[in-house]
């Protein structure tokens, strides 16, 4: 497994729970992407009113600040990097370290300023923020806009690591998507939980109304999680 910066640990657990209460974590039957059946479902979208999404951008500010990952500036990829990256960019700033962000649109504007990317210019080392990573794919775009605009992409926080295979050619790969990210691109992975998070909250919680759930998260991990 891609060895990433800071996981797991109290933080992790409490940003499961966190994510639980918000209703941005669910169980029941749910098609990925990739077409398969999970058992539980991570929608970040459904951190929905300022209090969510602030406390939000606090775990990602501690995440970050454990990892002693550098960076220069905040990169939040169209369109959920959008509002993370300026949220944590303000939390960051909050605890005394101001950095610029930047986005981009999916579509360029012929008027006003122009271009793709709106925000701060695009140098330096880059942090991109963004909820999760699938297949890779969406991160890729993402560095390659930073490294059009002659900045150097140095790392991708995400919310959820879902510890899970990749496709490829519609087929399981024997990658994750953050693996792709960190041995294909070359760039780091800062998670504030994984999967492994989520079977331990579950697993000290079997006594409770989530108990049933852990063996239907732990075979799906069995079946198509990463090694």
């Amino acid at each position: 497994m891609a060895e990433e910066i800071g996981e797991g640990g109290a933080l992790a657990q409490e940003f499961v729970q966190f994510a639980l209460e918000s209703g941005v974590l669910r169980f029941g039957q749910f098609k990925t992407k990739a077409g398969r059946m999970s058992p539980y479902f991570f929608n970040a979208g459904l951190f929905d009113d300022g209090a969510k999404i602030a406390r939000l951008a606090g775990f990602y500010a501690d995440r970050l600040i454990a990892s002693g990952l550098e960076f220069d500036m905040i990169f939040g990829p169209a369109y959920k990097g959008i509002p993370l990256g300026a949220t944590v960019a303000a939390e960051l700033a909050r605890r005394g370290r101001n950095v610029p962000f930047a986005y981009n649109r999916k579509e360029a504007k012929d008027h006003g300023e122009g271009g793709t990317l709106v925000g701060a210019p695009v140098r330096g080392r880059v942090l991109i923020i963004d909820d999760v990573i699938t297949d890779g794919g969406a991160k890729k775009e993402a560095r390659d806009i930073i490294a059009a605009a002659g900045a150097q992409p140095v790392g991708v926080a995400i919310a959820m690591d879902r510890q899970e295979k990749a496709t490829e050619g519609g087929r399981d790969a024997d990658f994750s998507g953050v693996q792709y990210v960190e041995r294909q691109l070359g760039l780091k992975v800062c998670s504030i939980a994984r999967l492994a998070d989520l079977l331990q909250y579950l697993e000290q919680h079997a006594d409770g109304a989530l108990g049933s759930f852990h063996a239907r998260v732990l075979a799906y991990r069995e079946r198509y999680g990463v090694t």
